[in-house]
């Protein structure tokens, strides 16, 4: 964001204002320092492969009233970290939503490539990169939160340090470089003993806060990979929640590039 310059200051053109040197010095190392933690959150975890892993989604308006849905999210890991991984949601039930599906390509910069598989209307429905911010299945996950995770698709911007639970973590605002972003920035909590992220909270294009996300019940498979085994998000302006409860990973599923083809949905 560009600094506002007081109206009687912008008069006095015969005088030059410069960023201090210190200014700037801090500022790079901000970006730097987010940067590094983040690229080791990011990387704490590579190396899976594939995984599988049943999920329970929880809705709640704002009046209380509570519904779920079962569903299935299948992943397959790029190691590039100049590419995104690709992954495919397929929800179970309730019958209303049964069979529909959800495949990402994620990118980095450029749009994500999203195809929504309808079963009542049998056909394949592309998700165009304008529509990425607008709500998934009627939960408070958007499109793009299915897919905006890979590290390269953010600016970074180290805060502070502040306790969140039993663990100190590192404050950690990310802006998203990728066009057609709901949000203008993320401010995440990310903890510094295993570097998973335990919080973020999303403000949108008039920056105003628009919902939390708060990760919880980490497990560790393998000795290798952090997974939280709830996600709850919170949107503070309509007063709706979505929880979703993860069980059964599989990391030993057998999974190709061919079941992650816009082909395969239907």
């Amino acid at each position: 964001m560009k600094p506002l310059i007081p109206s009687a200051f912008a008069v006095l053109s015969a005088v030059t204002f410069t960023t201090p040197v210190w200014a700037a010095t801090a500022s790079s190392d901000a970006q730097q320092r987010g940067y590094e933690i983040a690229a080791q959150s990011d990387r704490s975890d590579r190396g899976f492969g594939v995984s599988r892993v049943d999920v329970m989604m929880h809705l709640e308006d704002a009046s209380g009233r509570k519904s779920s849905r079962s569903l299935s999210m299948l992943t397959k890991e790029v190691a590039d970290e100049d590419k995104g991984d690709k992954s495919l949601i397929v929800f179970n039930s309730p019958a209303d939503v049964q069979d529909t599906k959800l495949l990402s390509h994620a990118q980095i910069l450029e749009p994500d490539d999203q195809w929504l598989y309808l079963p009542a209307l049998k056909r394949v429905k592309r998700i165009s990169s304008a529509n990425k911010s607008g709500p998934f299945v009627g939960s408070e996950f958007a499109f793009e939160d299915f897919t905006a995770q890979e590290l390269n698709k953010y600016e970074y911007r180290y805060i502070d340090e502040q306790q969140c639970g039993e663990f100190t973590c590192a404050v950690v605002d990310r802006i998203p470089k990728y066009e057609n972003s709901g949000y203008t920035r993320q401010r995440a909590l990310i903890d510094l003993s295993h570097y998973q992220v335990r919080k973020i909270d999303f403000y949108d294009r008039k920056e105003a806060h628009l919902k939390t996300l708060t990760l919880s019940d980490y497990q560790h498979y393998q000795d290798k990979f952090w997974r939280p085994q709830t996600m709850h998000m919170e949107n503070h302006q309509s007063g709706k929640k979505t929880t979703l409860v993860f069980s059964d990973y599989d990391f030993s599923v057998r999974l190709s590039n061919r079941d992650f083809v816009k082909s395969s949905l239907k």
